[in-house]
């Protein structure tokens, strides 16, 4: 499993439930492209996994 992850906000929250845009905004996530370094926990993977079809997903190991 990766430390951390980056998530990125590859669709408009638009047209999705309140909940989902609570979520994105609660990932930090604010315009089209934009991205965070999150640490890989569970929290933040259901966080991921509700709004997966608005966010990407790239895994990343630090050293």
């Amino acid at each position: 499993m990766a430390d951390r992850i980056k998530v990125v906000l590859k669709k408009s929250p638009i047209g999705s439930t309140v909940k989902q845009r609570a979520t994105v905004k609660g990932l930090g996530l604010k315009r089209l492209n934009s991205f965070k370094y999150l640490k890989d926990s569970a929290e933040v993977r259901g966080m991921v996994n509700k709004v997966c079809h608005l966010v990407d997903v790239i895994e990343e190991e630090v050293s």
